[in-house]
């Protein structure tokens, strides 16, 4: 009687273990589906952050049953991965403007013109359909409520912010972001040296620190630590979405943009092609949009055919016409003589 209950005993330990590694390898597979879960797949090189490149993927994998194989770059590595593949590994590239204009002129992609890349308007995108805008990111004044309680009208253009007699301003250091340094050589190349180095020179002397990332003059004009921030848009939505007290003004005399898009790499196959153009369009669909802003991340989108778009008060506001096409050199040279006679005068 003992030994068969020992056996009986034993025979349902064994039970219980395989219910635990039956459940668990259940449990890995649902969290990780293998390969074949997806009907197929695609290579996207990027420049956009990590963070907006995986909210994307794994909203696309789950919408449409696509692997997609985001690899990050800097702007430099991935124009020599494109350049030097004799078999292109990606079929599409999401990067900032400024990398598509690139790799076009260099003739690493081929033309691709949707319904929806038709009604983006001309400034966002290259007109013969070598690469398309999906979203933008303008520089706005981002003022704190109180502040601007206390003043009798809304300094709304580059000269009335400069003007401000005792306003604190809250500014990201031009040589520590790309979208800083993006308005500094656009307000070069749209106002001119004099009237650029003018409006700085005013601003100087108001800023309380220059910082060193995006987000920072924003978080400083919520808490009150300044009064007026210089910053990208995204920045001042996430955190007016988080119940700080700010107040966007859109600069009448215009403003800069970092415009992020697509291009569709020549060379690959038609496969690979037709799961490309399927992903750029979906890039300027509001499920694109609601993947980023379910994850706090806030762009403008190119597409007028979007609820987004249509929901977007500020889509009239004025851009900046000129492009600043700088060389690595001359954008060094010219951040240089802001160092010189601006920051460190």
């Amino acid at each position: 009687m003992a030994l068969r209950r020992y056996v009986s005993l034993a025979v349902t330990a064994l039970l219980l273990l395989a219910v635990v590694i039956v459940g668990t390898a259940y449990a890995v597979r649902a969290k990780h589906p293998p390969e074949s879960h997806f009907q197929a797949e695609i290579t996207v090189y990027t420049t956009i952050p990590q963070e907006h490149a995986a909210a994307l993927a794994a909203a696309y994998e789950k919408q449409e049953h696509v692997r997609v194989h985001f690899v990050n770059l800097t702007a430099d590595d991935l124009l020599k991965k494109l350049q030097s593949a004799k078999k292109p590994e990606a079929a599409l590239v999401l990067a900032d403007s400024a990398t598509l204009r690139t790799a076009s002129a260099a003739g690493a992609f081929q033309p691709y013109i949707s319904e929806s890349g038709d009604q983006v308007a001309e400034e966002f995108r290259q007109d013969d359909g070598y690469w398309t805008g999906v979203w933008y990111d303008p520089v706005v004044f981002c003022y704190n409520q109180d502040y601007l309680k206390t003043l009798p009208r809304i300094p709304d253009n580059w000269k009335s912010l400069s003007d401000l007699p005792e306003a604190r301003i809250g500014v990201t250091d031009f040589l520590a972001s790309d979208a800083a340094a993006n308005l500094f050589c656009s307000m070069l190349t749209e106002f001119g040296d004099a009237r650029t180095f003018g409006i700085w020179r005013n601003i100087h002397p108001h800023v309380v620190q220059y910082a060193r990332y995006l987000s920072n003059p924003v978080r400083q004009a919520g808490m009150g630590e300044v009064d007026v921030a210089v910053a990208v848009e995204s920045e001042t939505l996430r955190y007016l979405h988080d119940g700080y007290p700010l107040r966007i003004v859109y600069p009448t005399d215009g403003t800069s943009f970092i415009l992020t898009g697509t291009g569709i790499v020549k060379g690959i196959s038609d496969r690979q092609r037709v799961e490309a153009e399927a992903f750029a369009d979906w890039l300027l669909t509001d499920d694109a949009q609601l993947a980023l802003q379910s994850n706090n991340f806030y762009l403008l989108p190119t597409n007028p055919g979007t609820m987004a778009y249509r929901r977007f008060p500020g889509k009239n506001l004025q851009l900046f016409t000129q492009i600043p096409d700088f060389t690595p050199q001359q954008k060094h040279d010219a951040l240089d003589r802001w160092v010189k006679q601006v920051r460190f005068e």
